[in-house]
């Protein structure tokens, strides 16, 4: 059977459409759309945006110690050399990225450490406002103990005598009366009850003879000499931004702000001691968020998060806890879902061996832990109504899966509807974030006068 032929006619048309649209269009891979770098004490994140899915080889040279990662399908673009200018001097993780094209099709990227990392290199299918993501995460293989951390910063305080003044508040009154004074440069009994519980001293006497309050004399019954840690879980970060108002206010951001605010506070109380998931503008997974709080054995678990809508009229904060047995209401297994939404948005390694163990960790919610997060919400609740307007008069229930902690008492605050314009504007305010860091500190201040922290052993 005779070959159809390709007539004169045939070849001009096609030379015409490639004329049109240029031999790139043709036979051309992805087009990169955006490079973006996350650097923070925790890892570094590296994400090459495209509009089709582009893959990469990578291998790790330990001295010194770089990543060179081979992508196919792309050529080099200006586009990729934005990333040598994204990496700043600060970047905990990176010193430098050189990046070259390698072969026709192949471009190589090498990245310059700091230190060893362990690299996690993976692809995210198009999501919310991305298209196809290639995600570098670098991880540092040596990592300080978060608790360790926590403990010697207190006591770094206590010795340098730059400790902020405490709080008045009946906690915190006995507490500092329980301590009493380091002497000869010893560690406070909070601090070496921490590390050696055994030889710890006792409590101090209360100076003059002062009676304790109600309040005072719950704790007293049942007090402990350690380290009190509240963990903070500002929502999003890095990748997912969050909810974003009308006004272009991003939730990640103003809720970081709040968590820092929030922290001050804490930091001000002897004897206790806050610690965030994030301290600056990361993603974290949502099981990583409780496993970093279950590492340094928080005694609470605070989400902080600003709520939005399809509508701008919903108004007013929120608090939730965990359920077993279903959402309390439509609106709570909504607002459930888009903040367990968040993994997708964000982008996790769905293959780390990592983070399918720490996932499992997320059924083994117990009664007691939601019977205390409910006590908590409601104590937090009470003092958020003080300062603004509340969505709910009561906690509401959903399976949140970063309030799934076993062994922690976790609550989850919607602090406003930054889709509504009014409560974006109030999110903003320096006034209204003072305001409600106030509010939440009262909250923690009330659920210990009642459910005092216990005496536990702490592994370090």
């Amino acid at each position: 059977m005779k070959r159809p032929t390709l007539s004169r006619r045939g070849a001009l048309r096609l030379g015409s459409v490639v004329l049109l649209l240029g031999v790139q269009h043709i036979a051309r891979g992805a087009t990169i759309v955006a490079v973006r770098v996350w650097p923070s004490k925790d890892y570094t994140r590296l994400t090459i945006e495209s509009d089709g899915e582009i893959k990469a080889r990578q291998f790790f040279v330990a001295e010194p110690p770089r990543l060179a990662v081979d992508i196919e399908g792309i050529d080099l673009i200006p586009a990729l050399r934005e990333l040598v200018a994204k990496v700043k001097s600060d970047d905990p993780n990176i010193s430098g990225i050189r990046v070259g094209q390698n072969a026709p099709g192949v471009v190589r990227l090498v990245i310059d450490l700091k230190q060893p990392i362990q690299p996690q290199v993976f692809t995210l299918p198009p999501v919310a406002a991305y298209q196809y993501r290639l995600v570098f995460d670098l991880y540092p293989t040596q990592v300080a103990d978060p608790l360790e951390a926590l403990i010697a910063e207190k006591l770094a305080d206590r010795q340098t005598g730059t400790a902020p003044p405490p709080a008045s508040d009946p906690i915190a009154d006995l507490i500092a009366r329980q301590s009493g004074k380091p002497a000869d440069n010893k560690p406070p009994p909070a601090v070496i009850a921490e590390k050696d519980k055994d030889k710890a001293p006792g409590p101090a006497h209360s100076p003059g003879g002062a009676k304790p309050s109600p309040e005072a004399a719950i704790i007293a019954k049942n007090k402990t000499d350690r380290l009190v840690i509240v963990a903070l879980d500002p929502g999003h970060g890095g990748e997912d931004p969050g909810a974003v108002g009308p006004g272009g206010t991003r939730e990640k951001d103003v809720v970081l702000q709040i968590a820092h605010r929030l922290r001050d506070r804490i930091n001000q109380q002897p004897n206790m001691r806050a610690y965030l998931t994030r301290d600056a503008d990361f993603f974290v997974p949502l099981h990583v968020r409780v496993q970093k709080a279950r590492r340094v054995q928080a005694d609470l678990f605070i989400s902080i998060h600003a709520d939005a809508f399809f509508t701008a009229r919903p108004q007013g904060a929120s608090v939730f806890a965990l359920s077993e047995k279903g959402a309390s209401s439509s609106a709570a297994r909504w607002i459930a879902d888009k903040e367990n939404s968040a993994d997708l948005v964000g982008g996790i390694n769905v293959k780390a061996k990592d983070a399918q163990v720490q996932k499992a960790l997320l059924d083994m919610s117990t009664t007691a832990q939601i019977n205390d997060s409910l006590k908590l919400g409601s104590a937090m609740l009470g003092e958020i109504g003080n300062v603004g307007k509340l969505h709910k008069p009561k906690v509401e229930q959903a399976g949140f899966a970063v309030l799934k902690a076993p062994d922690i008492p976790s609550v989850l605050v919607e602090t406003a509807f930054i889709s509504n314009p009014d409560e974006e504007a109030r999110l903003r305010s320096d006034d209204y974030q003072v305001q409600l860091a106030d509010a939440l500190m009262r909250g923690i201040t009330r659920y210990f006068a009642r459910n005092p922290p216990l005496a536990r052993n702490r592994a370090v």
